[in-house]
């Protein structure tokens, strides 16, 4: 293929190949070539113009393929217009001349029509350079037309639209010529000429102003011809041409044509009257319509009606939204006569009128719903409602009229039902669509439009009630806050109302749908109006026998009620079950002999309502088991069952009961019919076993009954079929924006639409498609569906020999039938057995005898080969599941046979169509053939199939069943890719575009190529390239071809290639393509470029961006884009797109992309996605509606600043967003969330605004989130404050997530203060609004979330400002302290229990801030008491945030702790459930618990934690101030308790009662943490481990866990298991701090036992004193039952979990040295810290005894943790681990128990071994030289102060740790040197000599040597300086210690080495800082020594004169300076000296 890429084709390569790859090389040289050529300078075109001519030409001769003479006529006309053009007459002539030619061949027919597209092409690119050629080469096209078959027709027309729209104006000579041609071709019998003509007449009326003025008349009629026998397509096309011209009609009323006064103007009523006229009489001429109505004949055709309706939508979009704004009361008033009864013709009949009405609300949707913005559609809704009322006046002069004659046969109340019905459901659906935003509206009095829906309710007509019921429905889902008041008005209506029927049926199904409403309402209803509803059922049902008028009615409305109740789930049912159950028993008659008498009373009448109310008993059953799974109990089983047998027993005898009583029953005995199969599909089988028989036999009779005339497959099969197949059927099949009007249209003229009127029932069920109304069918068609199902269901549960009979019962049916008749039950019979194979194959089951086959097949080959293209599709998915079912290769292999054998003999187009299906279904049911040879029969006889070019039906079958072969057959298909692969461009080549559907399977089966290759297509070998070149072509071809569906196709094929070899796919021209068809008409081709787009930018989001908009600039490509891409890029474009598409699959996809998108694209572009976001929220945001910021509590200087942030943009320029709908709004919202979650990730500039400032000024690019920070305010606010409540939600969130993450922000201008402090007002003013009283609970309760965490953030500091939003909770908390009764109820209880708890959540969580502040002032370490007393006084003067809270308080305790309670009470296992109050809880009723659950869950943990906040600081001391008890005034202790109880009275004690709470809030976290579910958050489990914490911060919850061992333990084996299960370190050392305190309640305990026991034993003798501590007298600690034991596993937990090192069974045998030390993580050290810290807190819980069973362990652990983080680290630092475990082995070593008698003796063994441990670490083999010496000679210190004397003297120890330090000494690294000295110096200090004296005989000498050698050497630098001070020290501390003998001589030898620095006054001025520092040391040293030890001083002095003569000198030099300098250095070194030992004097 590389040799096509050549300016010149390449001949020499093209004529070595075979005919196809021939034809895909010229294919791919042409696609080159107009790249080519546009790349290409002028001059080297020109060069080669002549040669590339005569090239192209030859090819026009040579037969070129459809695409191919596309392609060549294109490259024609570029060439000319680039190059030379003097040469392009003769091009023209030739082509001429070849359309001339009298060669009729069909091998010629190519090249002519080459011929008339390069005619085409060359005028429309060159249009006027051609001067006048262009009337001969019309008039040549158009008489060649005259003989031309269909494509030439088709091409000529397409040729016609080119020239015309190239010449413009100046073609004036041959419109009329064209129109004429264009007319005739416009009711071709070919579809594709029809919408060939419609283009080309499309393009014609741009300049022929003859078509929209003179001629418009007949330009409608001839469009209404068209529609007739139209297809889908040609409705399209022609409904455009209509549309628009009708539309310039009105247009060009304007100037500009006044120069030519000849136009007849036109009006707009004209124009709808013409297009009426066409609605109401179709196609047929005025006169023949008219003969036809005196007859009474004529109906007009459906395809006629939905074309014109088509029609009217275009008329209407193409004069825009703001014209029908202006004109809307005319359209509508025109619209809605369409179906009134002054033209019969459209509401003849009730099947007409169901349609007509179905093509009125498809206009007024498409319009008002597609072309309005919000405020537009609330005026529309106005006007709707005026012409309610005008027609509900109408009805009511005719009601009120006393003559009941004329009342009833009146037309008026016909003439206007089925305008109200249309008038109300748009009503329903505009207020649907406007959901919350629609409030205005039906707050607006003066429109009244809740007044006019209820009142139509009362109409005479059902069709009228079911649609204003249906009306109430969507306005109830839309406003959730009105229904319960419509509820209400309903019920009253109907118990007042109650002997009108009309009002019983109206009102009931009001009510029946407002049911059906509360599942769309989160907020629901309140739980009582179930009891109301079902009274009111009750007595309906019981009343209906008093009055005869009134039973049918009344029995239907009880049961409807009872139906619809059930729809609200099982909590409101449960509560009526037995009722409903009662009255289901009643319905139907005990035996069947009461049966059997009940058939001989009675008259037709009672029968009708008999069988209406067991019909509507059966409705109300099916109802509740599909509703109320949960309920179905077996014993709810069994009160179901037993009317049952004689439910159908009744079916059986309806036949004999409608020969009796005539045929007034037949309607009522159809729907019992379908109600009960409904129920008994719902239904398992074996529940109606004994039955089976009886139901089967009257299913057979149904199927076979004589009653349908028309087979309408069209709603049976379907669902039979594959979803895959029905793509190869009709393109009405398929999912279209017109699936509305175009279903009426599958069903065929006899057949009626689905329409609510045909079953009541459907209003309360859950919308099958969205907003729009339910659909029923009628009951002859759904009992007939319904029956197929059971059928299904039935004949699999049948024994076998039943079931043998039934299938050749069914057969012989078929047999005995002729005609329509037999294609009806043919029809039935197949999908009765496709539904049997169907539900057998899905349960595994077995067909059962071969014998059973034999019918089967028979009935199935049948259907194979029936005309009907449907049932041929449902037989052949049957025919595979057959297969599937009998599950034997034999069979399998004998039904291929059967398909082969058929294929290769049949001739006529419908077997094989059906067979060739049936092997492809046979490979996709059985997961691909395994046996190679039958794969290639198969992929053989579908080859010769598809190449059948005279039934492109056969061509289309036989490649789709290709298809689904390739699909199924996986890699054994290999062998085939190439040939077919060959065979698919073959045909894409040659096949004429006007054969779509063979198109459409070539671009299935090139799909399922393309995912068998998958990733080897990344390949490089010349196979794979050339496969992957033929793909890209087939995908190129198929993309331009005119069908979407096609283009569609390619789209997804391109997709695929673009997943598995990226490189290869030209991602811009993809791009390009995607954006020309995001706006196409056709739903599926925008749906494949969604999927598409979704899929591209996952990987490649900004190139994908990019290449949008290079698109959008380059000029070349006219996009006919009405998403501006230019302006917005292509993020702008799909956001305005989501704006307008009503397709919910569509909507996902895009807001799917526009995630991917933002994800990863709005960091970089983040001015460009905020502005998007900010102009969709800011277009609609209509201020005047918001409250405004109430500027009463305001300082003037404010009110400016807030007026600015409400008023809306005013310059000028015109908005990219007009109007968007709320729910891309709340879209935008959530978008700016996901930005700043975005910005968290990335830079931290985005969140810094001193540093992005910075980064901004460095460079002007850069663009940090923070820089916006008042536009994201801006948006939050806008949100927060709009009508719809999704969207303040939504505004709300947004403001919180900007609260938290830029709270803590400082303003670098100002600062103390933080950047968010200047958006104050707008917070309050976003915030108050939510605080209304018709705020609905959602909104107030995310708004106290918002208020709690502006206030916790602390962004104000002042009060005075902090009290607006203050205000807020206050007015919040007055509001809910009535409790659950108090609030709205309008909702469900359960949301008064959401806004409680929100109200009390939000006070939880300023009080805890509050009390952290409070905490964090007084001072940074945590002494309890204080913080309790300042929280306790409420006098904080630091924080004011406490005393604000602090006024509440009292209340706030009361109900938090009633909040818990509840949440206690709820959270119990259901076992419980008999014990809990029948009541409900504090803020729940027991009825809606379940509901409540939720909020509990959601809230419980922050009040949990502020609760626990508030008993703290109460101290549990200060009881119910009434009570002022004053012997609580000291803690509780265990001792104390004891006393005094039993005198208490039965009034709880405040002991009691703080018992009570403490194990509320103990009990509620236990029971948290013990189960953590999956879904627990952090925030939870940290505020539970966080109120725990609080609680033990006192004295009194501390003795009680203390007093509590059992309790103790369980609580650290649920922390132990919180730290097992979650990661996250900071719930890990919340829980450990949790431990630390149980462990020193314990302490506690312990000393006060033994307290105690020393007051009371006092006289005693010691001996006796019983042992307190766990281990008491034996030492031993039990699993399970030990608090030690149960803290050592959790810190082991711990420790090994950090470092596994420290595990024996990991290291072998404990004394095994690990690896080199560690580091650990910041996180890792403080867990390993807080664990040693509670180790070493251990000891003293025990009895001496059991100390000595835990020391090992402890020991082993601290010194594990010492030794293996021992790192060494620069300046001799301690690392955070090491300094923790010298401390905690500190606090060990010192221990009570190691002096204790009992014990002594066992600790100083261990300690001895533990001594010898850390000896052993300094291995001399040097593996661990890691090591830090400097951490192990610091533990061995701590060993030799901290422990008893005996402990370390003893001599072999005593020893090593000499030899430790003076091997340390020896070490060179300085710092090791100093921490040496200084440890040396601690020891030589130590009181006790018998331990300090070795150390200092051992150690002094090298200590003077080391300072002799430093004196020799003079040290360097400061360290060595530092060095030899510490060893002054330390001398001089031996002088102080020495004996008074000794003191002398140690002074000798200190004098030398000092008095050695001192310099004398010339070399003081030439010394370094280091010596002149060492000078001025030596110098004070000396100072000091002089004086102290005066007699030996003086004699040194005087034994050594160079020593005093050096003194002198220096003192006298030094004399000046020294009086300055000594201080301050002095002051430096000191400073220096702490730090160095700063961490040294933590642990000694």
């Amino acid at each position: 293929m590389e040799l096509a890429h050549s300016l010149l084709l390449n001949e020499e390569a093209c004529n070595q190949l075979g005919e196809v790859q021939k034809a895909e090389f010229i294919f791919d040289w042409l696609r080159y070539l107009e790249k080519l050529l546009l790349a290409t300078s002028r001059s080297d075109v020109r060069e080669k113009q002549k040669t590339l001519v005569e090239q192209l030409l030859s090819l026009l001769n040579s037969s070129p393929g459809p695409p191919t003479r596309k392609l060549l006529a294109k490259n024609l006309a570029i060439l000319y217009s680039i190059g030379d053009t003097f040469s392009v007459y003769e091009t023209i002539d030739k082509c001429n001349d070849l359309i001339r030619s009298k060669d009729d061949s069909p091998s010629y027919l190519p090249t002519k029509l080459a011929a008339v597209v390069c005619l085409g092409s060359l005028y429309k690119k060159l249009g006027r350079i051609l001067g006048n050629t262009f009337t001969d080469t019309v008039g040549n096209i158009l008489k060649a037309m005259k003989s031309a078959e269909s494509q030439g027709r088709y091409e000529i027309m397409l040729s016609l639209q080119s020239i015309l729209s190239g010449l413009g104006a100046a073609a004036v000579p041959c419109h009329r010529d064209i129109y004429k041609a264009a007319r005739s071709c416009l009711t071709d019998r070919s579809m594709a000429v029809r919408c060939a003509a419609a283009k080309c007449l499309l393009e014609l009326q741009n300049e022929a102003i003859f078509m929209w003025s003179t001629d418009l008349d007949s330009v409608a009629t001839l469009c209404f011809k068209s529609f007739e026998g139209s297809n889908y397509d040609v409705r399209i096309s022609v409904s455009r041409l209509l549309g628009t011209v009708l539309a310039k009609a009105i247009i060009s009323k304007y100037p500009g044509t006044a120069s030519r006064q000849s136009i007849r103007r036109v009006s707009l009523e004209e124009v709808l009257d013409l297009l009426g006229t066409g609605f109401l009489r179709g196609s047929s001429g005025f006169l023949r319509a008219s003969g036809d109505m005196l007859k009474g004949t004529s109906s007009v055709s459906r395809d006629v009606r939905v074309g014109i309706t088509q029609a009217y939508v275009v008329f209407v979009s193409t004069l825009g939204g703001a014209w029908l704004e202006k004109n809307f009361a005319a359209f509508l008033s025109h619209i809605l006569s369409l179906v009134s009864q002054s033209h019969p013709k459209a509401t003849q009949t009730q099947i007409d009128a169901v349609c007509s009405r179905r093509c009125v609300s498809f206009i007024l949707r498409a319009t008002v719903g597609g072309l309005l913005g919000e405020k537009a559609q609330i005026a529309a809704a106005k006007d709707i409602c005026q012409a309610i009322w005008k027609l509900k006046k109408v009805v009511d002069a005719v009601m009120s009229d006393s003559n009941l004659e004329t009342r009833l046969g009146s037309t008026d109340i016909a003439a206007s039902q089925h305008m109200l019905v249309c008038a109300l459901q748009e009503l329903g659906n505009l207020i649907y669509s406007l959901g919350t935003t629609a409030a205005p509206l039906l707050q607006d009095s003066s429109a009244g439009i809740l007044d006019s829906v209820v009142s139509v309710t009362l109409h005479p007509s059902v069709s009228v009630r079911l649609a204003a019921a249906w009306c109430l429905h969507c306005i109830a889902v839309a406003l959730p806050s009105y229904l319960t008041p419509l509820l209400d008005r309903c019920l009253e209506k109907l118990t007042i109302l109650r002997s009108s029927p009309e009002a019983v049926t109206g009102f009931s199904f009001a009510v029946a749908a407002l049911l059906g409403a509360v599942k769309h309402c989160p907020l629901g209803i309140p739980h009582g109006k179930g009891k109301i509803i079902m009274t009111l059922a009750e007595d309906l049902l019981c009343s209906a026998a008093q009055n005869s008028r009134l039973s049918a009615q009344r029995t239907q409305a009880g049961w409807l009620l009872i139906a619809a109740l059930m729809t609200l789930g099982p909590a409101f049912v449960s509560h009526h079950l037995a009722r409903v159950l009662l009255l289901w028993k009643c319905v139907f008659p005990v035996s069947p002999k009461d049966l059997e008498t009940e058939k001989s009373r009675g008259d037709s009448f009672t029968w009708q309502v008999t069988l209406e109310g067991r019909a509507g008993a059966l409705s109300a059953v099916k109802s509740f088991v599909s509703h109320c799974g949960d309920l179905l109990t077996e014993e709810v089983i069994q009160h179901l069952l037993p009317p049952l047998p004689c439910a159908v027993d009744l079916l059986t005898q309806l036949s004999s009961i409608l020969k009796t009583y005539g045929s007034s029953l037949k309607t009522p005995s159809v729907v019992y019919r379908q109600r009960l199969y409904e129920l008994l599909i719902l239904l398992p089988p074996e529940t109606y076993e004994g039955d089976l028989c009886a139901i089967l036999k009257e299913l057979a009779a149904d199927l076979t009954a004589p009653d349908i005339q028309v087979a309408a497959s069209t709603f049976l099969l379907p669902p039979l079929c594959h979803q895959d197949d029905l793509l190869i059927l009709s393109p009405l099949l398929q999912e279209t924006d017109h699936r509305f009007i175009e279903e009426q249209l599958l069903l065929g003229n006899g057949i009626a639409c689905g329409s609510l009127e045909y079953d009541p029932y459907s209003i309360y069920e859950k919308d099958v498609e969205g907003d729009s109304v339910p659909k029923p069918l009628p009951p002859t068609l759904s009992v007939i569906s319904s029956a197929v199902k059971l059928f299904g269901v039935v004949c699999a549960h049948v024994g076998e020999t039943q079931r043998l009979l039934i299938l050749e019962q069914l057969l012989d049916s078929i047999k005995h039938t002729k005609g329509a008749r037999q294609q009806v039950v043919q029809l039935h019979v197949v999908s009765s057995v496709s539904s049997f194979l169907k539900d057998v194959a899905i349960s595994k089951g077995h067909l059962g005898p071969e014998e059973m086959r034999r019918p089967v097949l028979a009935l199935l080959m049948g259907a194979l080969e029936s005309p009907n293209p449907l049932l041929r599709c449902a037989a052949a998915a049957a025919w595979a599941r057959l297969a599937q079912v009998v599950n034997d290769g034999v069979f399998t292999a004998a039904l291929a046979q059967v398909s082969f054998d058929k294929l290769k003999s049949a001739r006529d187009a419908v077997t094989r169509t059906g067979h060739s299906l049936a092997l492809g279904s046979l490979h996709r049911y059985l997961g691909g053939i395994s046996s190679s040879q039958h794969l290639n029969s198969c992929v053989g006889i579908l080859y010769t199939l598809s190449q059948d070019s005279t039934s492109p039906d056969v061509q289309t079958w036989a490649l789709h069943s290709l298809s689904l072969i390739i699909d199924s057959a996986g890699p054994l298909f290999y062998t085939h890719v190439e040939p077919t692969l060959s065979l698919i461009i073959m045909l894409l080549l040659n096949v004429p575009t006007t054969h779509a559907e063979v198109h459409q399977s070539l671009g299935r089966c090139l799909n399922a190529l393309i995912t068998t290759l998958g990733p080897e297509l990344q390949g490089n070998s010349t196979y794979i390239s050339a496969l992957r070149t033929s793909c890209l072509l087939g995908c190129a071809v198929m993309q331009d071809n005119p069908d979407c569906l096609v283009q569609a196709q390619a789209i997804s094929c391109l997709q695929q290639l673009h997943m598995f070899a990226p490189r290869h796919v030209n991602l811009s021209s993809l791009v390009s393509c995607l954006c020309v068809n995001l706006c196409s008409p056709y739903l599926l081709l925008r749906r494949a470029v969604l999927a598409c787009l979704r899929q591209l930018v996952q990987r490649e989001a900004a190139e994908v961006s990019e290449h949008a908009v290079m698109l959008a600039k380059d000029s070349r490509k006219v996009l006919t884009l009405d998403a501006n891409i230019r302006e917005v890029g292509l993020e702008g474009a799909l956001l305005t797109l989501l704006d307008r598409e009503t397709d919910q699959k569509l909507c996902c996809d895009i807001k799917e992309t526009l995630n991917h998108m933002l994800t990863s694209m709005a960091v970089d572009k983040l001015s460009f996605w905020l502005k998007l976001c900010k102009d969709v929220l800011a277009a609609s945001a209509d201020f005047t509606a918001v409250t405004c910021v109430d500027t009463m509590q305001e300082e003037e200087g404010d009110k400016g600043d807030d007026a600015s942030v409400l008023t809306t943009r005013n310059d000028g320029r015109p908005h990219p967003f007009t109007n968007p709908r709320w729910a891309t709004r709340v879209f935008a919202a959530e978008c700016v969330c996901r930005i700043i979650y975005q910005c968290e990730n990335a830079h931290s500039a985005h969140f810094d605004i001193a540093l992005a400032q910075e980064m901004k000024k460095r460079d002007s690019r850069n663009d940090f989130l923070v820089l916006h920070l008042a536009d994201l305010i801006r948006m939050a606010f806008m949100a927060a404050t709009d009508h719809s409540d999704q969207l303040r939600l939504s505004g709300l969130e947004t403001l919180l997530v900007v609260i938290r993450q830029f709270a803590t922000i400082p303003e670098p201008e100002f600062p103390g203060h933080v950047i968010l402090e200047q958006y104050q007002a707008n917070v309050g003013a976003a915030l108050r609004p939510a605080f209304t009283s018709e705020t609905p609970p959602d909104v107030t309760a995310k708004a106290c979330q918002v208020c709690s965490a502006w206030i916790a953030s602390g962004v104000v500091s002042d009060l005075n400002d902090l009290r607006r939003v203050h205000q807020l909770l206050v007015s919040s908390l007055t509001k809910i302290q009535v409790g659950k009764e108090a609030l709205s109820h309008l909702y469900n209880e359960s949301t008064s229990t959401m806004e409680i708890l929100a109200v009390l959540k939000a006070w939880a969580e300023v009080y805890i801030i509050a009390v952290e502040r409070c905490k964090n002032h007084k001072q940074p370490s945590k002494t309890t008491a204080s913080s309790e007393e300042c929280v306790r006084n409420g006098s904080i003067s630091s924080d004011g945030l406490l005393d604000l809270v602090h006024t509440d308080l009292g209340t706030l305790s009361r109900l938090w702790l009633a909040a818990l309670q509840d949440f206690a009470l709820l959270t119990l296992p259901s076992e419980f459930a008999s014990q809990l109050p029948v009541e409900g809880g504090a803020f729940y009723t027991a009825e809606t618990s379940e509901n409540a659950k939720l909020h509990y869950y959601h809230s419980w943990a922050l009040i949990l934690h502020a609760t626990a906040l508030w008993l703290t600081s109460t101290g549990f001391v200060v009881a119910d101030p009434d009570e002022g008890a004053p012997n609580l005034s000291r803690p509780v202790t265990p001792t104390s308790m004891c006393q005094g109880s039993s005198s208490e009275a039965t009034v709880k004690s405040p002991e009691d009662v703080y018992t009570e709470r403490f194990h509320l809030i103990l009990g509620i976290s236990v029971e948290f943490l013990c189960s953590l579910r999956s879904d627990a958050t952090m925030e939870s489990i940290t505020a539970c481990l966080h109120a725990l914490q609080a609680l033990l911060d006192v004295p009194w919850p501390r003795s009680k866990i203390g007093s509590d061992q059992e309790l103790g333990i369980e609580l650290l084996n649920v922390l132990h298991r919180v730290i097992l299960t979650r990661e996250s370190p900071s719930i890990q050392l919340a829980s450990l701090e949790v431990v630390r305190q149980i462990i020193c309640a314990a302490q506690e305990h312990v000393k006060e036992k033994r307290r105690s026991a020393e007051v009371d034993d006092g006289a005693a003798e010691k001996e006796t004193l019983p042992e307190f501590g766990e281990g008491k007298d034996t030492g031993g600690l039990v699993p399970g039952k030990s608090l030690v034991f149960a803290t050592l596993e959790l810190c082991v937990c711990i420790l090994v979990r950090q470092l596994p090192e420290l595990n024996p069974k990991l290291t072998g045998s404990p004394g095994v040295k690990g690896a080199k030390p560690q580091m650990l993580s910041e996180d890792g050290s403080r867990l390993v810290s807080a664990a040693l810290v509670i180790l070493s807190e251990l000891p003293a819980v025990c009895s001496p005894e059991g100390s000595i069973s835990v020391l090992p362990t402890i020991l082993y652990l601290t010194i594990g943790v010492l030794r293996e983080t021992a790192v060494k680290l620069p300046g001799g630092q301690l690392s955070s681990t090491v300094a923790a475990s010298l401390q905690a082995l500190k606090g060990i070593l010192s221990s009570p128990m190691a002096r204790a008698e009992k014990s002594r003796a066992a600790w100083t063994d261990l300690l001895r071994s533990a001594l010898t441990t850390v000896l052993d670490c300094w291995d001399p083999d040097g593996t661990h030289q890691e090591l830090d010496e400097v951490s192990l000679l610091t533990a061995v210190t701590v060993f030799i102060l901290s422990t008893c004397p005996e402990v370390t003297t003893i001599s072999c120890l005593q020893k090593r740790c000499i030899e430790k330090f003076k091997a340390t000494l020896g070490i060179n690294d300085p710092m090791v040197q100093i921490k040496t000295y200084q440890l040396l110096l601690s020891i030589f200090q130590y009181p006790n000599p018998m331990v300090s004296y070795p150390y200092i005989y051992s150690l002094v000498s090298p200590i003077l040597e080391k300072l002799q050698e430093i004196d020799k050497r003079k040290p360097e630098d400061t360290t060595e300086l530092q060095i030899f001070q510490e060893g002054i020290k330390v001398l001089e501390a031996l002088v102080a210690i020495a004996e008074e003998q000794h003191r002398s001589q140690l002074v000798a030898c200190l004098l030398p080495i000092l008095i050695s620095f001192l310099l004398d006054e010339n070399a003081l001025g030439s010394a370094t800082s280091i010596m002149r520092n060492l000078h001025d040391f030596a110098l004070q040293k000396l100072m000091q020594i002089g004086p102290q030890y005066s007699s030996v001083f003086k004699s040194v002095m005087a034994s050594s004169p160079p020593l005093k003569a050096r003194l002198e000198a220096a003192i006298k030099g030094n004399q000046e300076s020294v009086k300055v300098k000594i201080p301050t250095s002095k002051h430096t070194k000191n400073s220096g000296k702490n730090l160095s030992i700063q961490l040294k004097t933590n642990f000694l």
